[in-house]
């Protein structure tokens, strides 16, 4: 099977490019690397040559406008990048017969639920920021072209089989974290070293709940939905877990064994151009193998050594 990446050079595309070379359905020529190159957000419409150049069977949409701020500071620019680049695509896969993936985010949700659940497909989307809106945007653009009823395939099903658009699935995920840093462990561990340097309590964010995922894992879990023919409909992929910003932070200072004084504040501490759901948990949703995605601080373990070894080079560097 030829599978496509778009995005391939960042935090999901690196991980999926990866995840696919050692999947035995791929073959020995490997996935097929997409970067800027060949499908730029701002001039989606060149992707109809790259398909017919590349002939892929299956493409999953890795590349996405992810500046939140950015996005609330450009909201006509964030529906451009997220959404219409993303209908342009979906719109050639399904003219050819192609399977797609196409990944998106809890933040399509508003997060004011109280009731301590993780969002399903099947709860109604209703984003609070230009982010999250221009990413539903993107998720209703691709159901439009390939014929899906969104309620349909939030329930997990809506294939539309008489069509010969192939399979389309949504990934909705969300925290995410993995090489190559600049996430929010490695923000956290030197926001530590300034507080340290300071003599002064590491403030955490403790009203903003979410689901932490690794992109190595979430990687894994999207080449399993391709390797089982389980593409269609709309899945919630995310490492175990639900955790606050400061619950996260802790974690992650303990398995470093960073000793730094903490201290609980608000969101509200730092202002936002955009504002980010306060519950951002998703209620994952079953792959092929029934075996769920692990718990985040499993994850986050296997991820630290690689991102303590960074920063040493980087401090060395400097």
């Amino acid at each position: 099977m030829r599978v496509a990446v778009t995005g391939a050079g960042g935090r999901l595309g690196r991980a999926l490019i990866a995840a696919l070379e050692e999947a035995a359905f791929v073959g020995p020529s490997g996935p097929l690397a997409w970067g800027r190159e060949s499908f730029d957000l701002d001039a989606p419409e060149r992707i109809t040559a790259v398909l017919d150049r590349d002939r892929p069977e299956t493409v999953v949409h890795a590349a996405a406008w992810t500046d939140v701020d950015g996005c609330a500071r450009q909201p006509e620019l964030a529906i451009a990048r997220n959404a219409t680049a993303t209908g342009i695509l979906a719109e050639a896969c399904a003219a050819r017969g192609l399977d797609l993936i196409v990944v998106s985010t809890n933040e399509v949700f508003d997060g004011r639920r109280t009731d301590g659940r993780g969002y399903a497909p099947t709860d109604p989307t209703n984003p609070i920021n230009a982010y999250g809106a221009s990413k539903l945007a993107g998720e209703r653009t691709a159901l439009a072209a390939y014929g899906r009823d969104g309620q349909a395939a939030a329930a997990g099903g809506g294939r539309n089989t008489g069509d010969g658009a192939g399979s389309l699935g949504i990934v909705r995920t969300a925290w995410l974290f993995g090489p190559p840093g600049n996430d929010f462990p490695a923000k956290i561990l030197s926001a530590a070293e300034r507080a340290n340097a300071a003599a002064e309590p590491l403030r955490l964010v403790a009203d903003e709940t979410g689901s932490p995922t690794y992109s190595v894992d979430l990687a894994e879990a999207i080449t399993e939905l391709i390797g089982g023919a389980a593409i269609d409909g709309i899945h919630h992929l995310v490492n175990g877990g639900a955790v606050s910003r400061a619950g996260w932070a802790r974690e992650l200072l303990r398995q470093a064994r960073v000793n730094v004084a903490t201290e609980d504040v608000p969101a509200s501490t730092w202002p936002r151009v955009s504002t980010p759901p306060a519950w951002a948990v998703l209620a994952p949703t079953a792959l092929p193998g029934n075996e769920p995605m692990r718990p985040w601080p499993m994850a986050l373990a296997d991820y630290l050594p690689s991102l303590l070894r960074q920063r040493s080079a980087a401090g060395s560097r400097g």
